[in-house]
This record gives C-alpha cells, sequence and structure tokens, in this order.
C-alpha cells in the first residue's frame, strides 16, 4: 500500500514539473493543473526571437553609448533631466547587455550555470524597475518646476544624484527576490536546462505570487499612476500658457514616456491577467493558459525592444541632442565647422529635453 502511495505522489510530482516548466506563464501549478492540458513548449520561432534579441542589442549598444557620451561631454552645465536620463541610458544599457544571455538560452537552454543565472536576471529585473523610477522622478521634476514654478531641486543638482541611487537602491531591493531564489533547474521533460525560481515545495503558489504582485505593484503600477498625475497637470499647464517653444521643449519627454508605455504596459497587462487566472479570479482552461503563454512571450519580445528605443527619440525629436553630438565630431574633426554654422549650431544648450522652469 505504501509503494503504491508513492507512486501515486511520483506522477502528482511529475505533473507539477511538467506544468510548471512547460507552461509559459511559469506560475505554479495548483490543483487543477494537475489535469493534462496539451503544452507547447515554443509559442514563437526561436530564431527569429534570437534575431531580434540581437537587433535589440546591438542598437541599444550604439544608441545608449552615444546618449552617455553626449552628456557626460556636456556635464559641466548639465540638468537635473540630464542627470535623470544619464541613468537611464545606463539602465537600458545594463538591461541589453542581459539579451545575448536569454537569446542563446533560446536555443541551447540555460547552459550558463546558477551564478550567472542569478546575476543575469538581477541585472535585467534591476534595470527595468530602475527605467520605470527614474521617468517617474522625471515627471515629478517637470510638475514642479512648470506646474509649481519649483526652482529649489532643478538648482541642486547634488540632490538629484542621491535621488538616483535611491532608485537604483529600490530597484535593487524589488529585485533581490530573482537573485536569491533563482537557479539552474533541468526539466525532466526537457533536454535544455532553465534558469528558474526555486522557492521549494512550501506555499510554492502563495509566495510566487507575493514576488509576482508586489514587485509589479511598486516598481510599476504606482510609477505609472504618478506619471499620469504629473504629466497631466504638466501637460494642462502648458497648454494654458499657450507657449509654443515650451510644447516643443516636452515633446522629447512625453515620447519617452510614451514609448515606455507602448513598450512595457502590454506585457504587464498580460502578467496581471495571468496572476488573475492562478489566483482563481477568472477562470482558467487549457486555451486560455495557451493563449496568455503566447501573448507573455510576444509582449516580452516588445518590452526588450524599448531598450533601444530612447536614443532614437533624441536623436529624431531632440534637437539639442542632434547638436551636443554634431558639436562632439566637429571638436575630433569629422565635422566641420561650416557644416556647424551652416546649420546655425552655434552653442549646446546643456540639455537634449531640458525644459525651463521659467514659465
Amino acid at each position: 500500500m505504501a509503494d503504491v502511495a508513492e507512486n501515486i505522489w511520483n506522477i502528482t510530482d511529475l505533473w507539477d514539473w511538467l506544468n510548471e516548466f512547460l507552461n509559459s506563464t511559469g506560475m505554479p501549478p495548483t490543483e487543477k493543473d494537475l489535469s493534462p492540458c496539451s503544452t507547447e513548449t515554443e509559442t514563437l520561432n526561436k530564431y527569429v526571437v534570437v534575431a531580434i534579441y540581437a537587433l535589440v542589442f546591438l542598437l541599444s549598444l550604439l544608441g545608449n553609448s552615444l546618449v552617455m557620451l553626449v552628456i557626460l561631454y556636456n556635464r559641466a552645465t548639465c540638468s537635473v533631466t540630464d542627470v535623470y536620463l544619464l541613468n537611464l541610458a545606463m539602465a537600458d544599457l545594463f538591461f541589453a547587455l542581459t539579451l545575448p544571455f536569454w537569446a542563446i538560452s533560446r536555443t541551447n537552454g540555460w547552459i550558463f550555470g546558477t551564478p550567472l543565472c542569478k546575476v543575469v536576471s538581477l541585472l535585467k529585473e534591476v534595470n527595468f524597475y530602475s527605467g520605470i523610477l527614474l521617468l517617474g522622478s522625471i515627471s515629478v521634476d517637470r510638475y514642479l518646476a512648470i506646474v509649481h514654478a519649483t526652482r529649489t531641486l532643478i538648482q541642486k543638482r547634488h540632490l538629484v544624484k542621491f535621488i538616483c541611487l535611491g532608485i537604483w537602491g529600490l530597484s535593487l531591493i524589488l529585485s533581490l527576490p530573482f537573485f536569491l531564489f533563482r537557479k539552474t533547474y533541468h526539466p525532466p521533460s526537457s533536454s535544455f536546462e532553465v534558469c528558474y525560481e526555486d522557492i521549494g515545495n512550501n506555499n510554492t503558489t502563495k509566495w510566487r505570487l507575493v514576488l509576482r504582485i508586489l514587485p509589479q505593484t511598486c516598481g510599476f503600477i504606482l510609477p505609472l499612476l504618478v506619471m499620469l498625475f504629473c504629466y497631466g497637470f504638466t501637460l494642462r499647464t502648458l497648454l494654458e500658457a499657450h507657449m509654443r517653444q515650451k510644447h516643443k521643449a516636452m515633446r522629447v519627454i512625453f515620447a519617452v514616456v510614451l514609448v515606455f508605455l507602448f513598450c512595457w504596459l502590454p506585457y504587464n497587462l498580460v502578467l496581471f491577467t495571468d496572476t488573475l487566472m492562478r489566483t482563481g479570479v477568472i477562470e482558467e482552461t487549457c486555451a486560455r493558459r495557451k493563449d496568455i503563454g503566447r501573448a507573455l512571450d510576444a509582449t516580452e519580445i516588445l518590452g526588450f525592444l524599448h531598450s533601444c528605443l530612447n536614443p532614437l527619440i533624441y536623436a529624431f525629436i531632440g534637437q539639442n541632442f542632434r547638436n551636443g553630438f554634431l558639436k562632439i565630431l566637429a571638436t575630433h574633426g569629422l565635422v566641420s565647422k561650416d557644416f556647424l554654422a551652416r546649420h546655425h549650431i552655434t552653442s549646446y544648450t546643456s540639455s537634449s529635453v531640458t525644459v525651463s522652469a521659467n514659465l
């Protein structure tokens, strides 16, 4: 009788493994998951995904390096917004550095071992959270400068440095669970190893829900609400002021925020839907589980794409950024001074996107 019970337990364990590793949603199985749903281990063509990752990596490496170069080259006159954008470029750059690892794992599984699994997962999450927290800080800075005409924070750049350090620290805290619990697994259903959370056998579902909901709330929803509030009032003030130059100066900031939302909001909405399904708020079916798995794969790629888009925004919308980059080229003899004169580039006005507080 004990042997029969042990065999039944082993079969149940096997279903747990199969559901946990084959389902692309990544949440642990519930009691209902023990029914055999047909699973798909690959929802998107892995070679297409690898090609996208490689392109994003190269564009992000080049673009964000140029953004950092332009800002650091003019660091003596850089503004508060420049300090935030410098940190944002660093976050995007470090985030992009994790893409080669995820690309290789798409084709060969996780071959880098547990230490790199922890480090790469930590880098990915830290730079995601720091990105949206920095955008939230920029929105507060612009709100104070334009709506309340507050100069205190704008004139004290050393305070902004401490704010940025606090943002990196908070992002690290929000990402620590990924560093602590992630390790290399070898699922019995696959010939490849994976980089995945190991929370233990007790209360797995409850803890994984906590690890998903808490960072998503503190690291995405709350900063998003802050941005919507600040930019809503900022936009209203700009429209009431009827000052076209100020509208132009804010275009880059608005574009950066909108692109961030376009890239990351779909992924977080799908993740939230998956959480509702796993907690039983909405009915879970095999078809719905597959649909969410496909949606998570597709929207995650869209999120990864974000790391290379900000430099394109600065290049095509930010006139001062282009001027600053051309002045660097002229300094090193790559662009003639006549070219700068023909395009009326006589000075670099400290920021690629700065908006004056003098409304």
